[in-house]
């Protein structure tokens, strides 16, 4: 049984946000309680966690999720939405028990990240079924990152915030220039891009350390 927190080293990341081609769509698989960005955007996360070496407690694992930023729901910095999961694939069965007792619709999934002359390429698979592609120009680690993400889930009728402090170091330049959602049937095409494709904020970084989850807590007694 494995028991919060936990640590998760130098993972291979590739994160951002982008305006969805129906922002009703993507209301529809939040909460009436919880108000979309003003923009509608939506998030995702595309990492692979190589060696048990990198975490406290997991195995390897790789891990797609994605879902909607909300208004109101800001870091206690101010400086990042908080988020709410629609989606969330990982292929590790001991992770999404562990997430999904906090209320995360963890389902399998697999997640492969690979560079080649600059380009990185991140593909998602459900099922055997490659449901997502991502391609984006990178360069070499430039800054550091640093801060919190917040997460509001629903455990057992609460709507919950989890606070999950990260660092990491930054490629520059960086650009996604394809987002693909490959099957326009599949339950995860609600949140496809705009057209064209309008990218709101990001990184990629090859060394993205975080804590699994940090303070948790009901929305209204959180800072």
């Amino acid at each position: 049984m494995l028991e919060a927190p936990q640590l998760v080293t130098n993972s291979r990341m590739l994160y951002f946000t982008w305006v969805p081609a129906d922002v009703d769509a993507v209301r529809q698989l939040v909460p009436d309680a919880l108000d979309l960005a003003e923009n509608g955007q939506v998030f995702m996360n595309q990492y692979v966690v190589d060696t048990e070496e990198q975490t406290s407690g997991f195995a390897p694992y790789s891990l797609t999720y994605l879902g909607a930023d909300l208004a109101g729901q800001n870091t206690p910095d101010d400086a990042v939405p908080g988020r709410w999961w629609t989606h969330y694939y990982n292929s590790n069965a001991d992770m999404r028990d562990y997430v999904s007792i906090r209320g995360v619709p963890a389902t399998p999934g697999e997640t492969v990240l690979e560079v080649a002359d600059g380009v990185l390429t991140a593909t998602t698979s459900a099922d055997g079924v490659e449901i997502i592609r991502s391609t984006a120009t990178v360069g070499e680690v430039a800054v550091p990152g640093r801060g919190q993400l917040r997460y509001i889930t629903d455990v057992d009728g609460t709507l919950t915030s989890g606070l999950y402090p990260f660092v990491a170091g930054l490629v520059q330049p960086w650009e996604v220039t394809k987002l693909e959602f490959l099957e326009p049937d599949h339950p995860v095409s609600a949140l496809r891009p705009a057209e064209p494709l309008e990218v709101t904020w990001g990184f990629y970084s090859p060394n993205s350390s975080f804590c699994y989850p940090g303070g948790e807590g009901p929305i209204d007694q959180m800072p």
